[in-house]
């Protein structure tokens, strides 16, 4: 399965979604919570606006 993206990473549930998963992919605590940090970090892409 893979991790919780964008704005959804962010929340509390998210987050914690991606920590259990990368836990249950065999990853150390530390390791996975600086993933799931590293992720919810990330900027989401914006549509770009038309100039007119």
């Amino acid at each position: 399965m893979p991790l919780v993206k964008g704005k959804a990473a962010k929340t509390r549930k998210g987050f914690s979604a991606n920590i259990k998963q990368e836990i249950k992919a065999g990853k150390p605590q530390k390791q996975a919570v600086a993933i799931a940090y590293s992720i919810a970090r990330k900027k989401t892409k914006k549509p770009k606006k038309a100039n007119r």
